[in-house]
């Protein structure tokens, strides 16, 4: 479980495939402890810690992970935000995240707005259902305030820390980012069917 707060911005180092599974080799932040076995939010994605080297450390996604995010679009130098995972004793600053992308979006239109950029995005509209005016959406992890909703769009604003602590702050029109819609508004949804 996360918050959607970005601790670090890093960088893919290399990439492999092997036997159908991508493995994924990111730079560790400086002063970082990472472990064997430990989850860490990758662009939103949940990962667990396979194999750690001096100034890195490997992930690994299997078929379904690299169907339905943007992993396997990875190339060497990639920037993805990382976020470890939530303890019981952490403060929840953002909105409960599991790293269960639900699927990818495609940005549409990057607008600045006073001092805030507003990106709109397009989703599924199968994932609108999940999605509400000032409800909450996790971006590539970042948990972010819904805007305004459209019939396969939504649009969030973005202040100037996220675009400077975030991968947020490089985005361009047609890159695809990584979906979690609200896990509240699915479990609501499936309660109600």
């Amino acid at each position: 479980m996360f918050t959607g707060i970005i601790k670090k911005i890093s960088t893919v180092e290399k990439i492999s495939l092997e036997n159908e599974s991508l493995f994924v080799e990111i730079g560790k932040p400086k002063g970082w402890k990472v472990w064997l076995g430990q989850s860490i939010a990758i662009n939103g994605v949940c990962s667990t810690v396979k194999k750690i080297n001096k100034n890195s450390f490997v992930v690994e996604y299997m078929p379904e992970t690299i169907k339905k995010t943007t992993v396997g679009e990875y190339v060497k130098n990639t920037l993805v935000n990382l976020e470890t995972s939530l303890k019981l004793s952490d403060l929840l600053d953002g909105h409960l995240v599991q790293g269960h992308v639900d699927t990818t979006g495609k940005i549409l239109e990057i607008k600045k707005v006073k001092e805030s950029i507003l990106l709109k995005i397009k989703i599924p509209v199968a994932f609108m259902r999940f999605v509400a005016d000032k409800g909450s959406v996790a971006i590539d992890g970042i948990s972010l305030t819904v805007v305004e909703t459209g019939k396969d769009w939504l649009t969030v604003s973005l202040v100037s820390f996220t675009l400077e602590n975030t991968n947020l702050g490089s985005i361009k029109v047609g890159n695809k980012v990584n979906i979690e819609t609200d896990v509240l508004a699915k479990y609501l949804a499936k309660l109600m069917k």
